[in-house]
């Protein structure tokens, strides 16, 4: 009898799991116009999806000749948009699907995300997708964001298992790129379609060009079936504390 199995699953949140960049740019959008920029657009937004809040408010504080620190803005977003997301966040249904699909076979996941983490426990605790996957890493707690590997790598070592063990599910070019560079395989599914061309999706191992309306969890799976991996192929890191 074979003893492989599917390979650990990490889950980009924002765009990839739930429809939360509505929330985002509309928390971006208000924090902004306290700080004297009134056209925020959500064209200005999108070049933001996939790179982690601090990281996208050091741009836009220089861009905008923000006087106020990085620190001060960081926690006016959060407050918006944990206001928001506690008032609506959607699960992509064919996510929800996967996720719980995997649930029931057993497979590993996690979540990692460049939002905070308190906007990723109100997110997951809100949808129920806490009940299904209780690790998630937050931006805040490795050194560096996306498109650096160091959130995908320490989802792996808090799930007690190696880089080439997991497959990333991300919808930005960044995480993408991070999936690779920390050498895991990629699950593409681009929130935002002109980015399909982007080479850090075009490098993916599976690649749904048409986004959230082209993936579905059965695809998704059966692909995943398909990469098993025996346990001599997997080199286990130490589970965080």
């Amino acid at each position: 009898m074979s003893t492989s199995r599917s390979p650990s699953v990490i889950f980009d949140l924002d765009g990839t799991l739930v429809d939360s960049e509505p929330n985002y740019y509309e928390a971006g959008r208000r924090l902004l116009a306290q700080h004297g920029v009134p056209d925020f657009t959500w064209e200005h937004h999108t070049r933001f999806i996939g790179i982690g809040t601090r990281e996208t408010l050091e741009i836009l504080r220089g861009e905008y000749g923000i006087e106020a620190p990085v620190d001060e803005l960081l926690a006016g977003k959060n407050r918006n948009y944990l206001e928001l997301a506690r008032a609506s966040t959607e699960v992509f249904p064919e996510m929800r699907k996967f996720v719980e699909l995997l649930h029931s076979k057993g497979v590993p996941m996690a979540v990692a995300s460049g939002s905070s983490r308190a906007a990723i426990e109100v997110v997951m605790a809100g949808t129920g997708l806490d009940a299904f996957i209780p690790t998630v890493v937050s931006a805040e707690e490795v050194a560096q964001g996306k498109p650096e590997p160091d959130i995908f790598l320490d989802a792996a070592r808090r799930l007690g298992t190696g880089p080439g063990d997991c497959v990333v599910l991300e919808d930005a070019p960044p995480g993408a790129a991070a999936a690779h560079a920390a050498g895991m395989r990629c699950i593409a599914i681009p929130y935002v379609p002109a980015t399909a061309d982007d080479p850090a999706f075009r490098a993916a191992e599976l690649l749904f060009a048409g986004g959230q309306g082209e993936f579905t969890a059965r695809a998704a799976y059966d692909w995943l079936v398909a990469q098993r991996v025996s346990p001599t192929d997997i080199r286990m890191t130490p589970r965080a504390d």
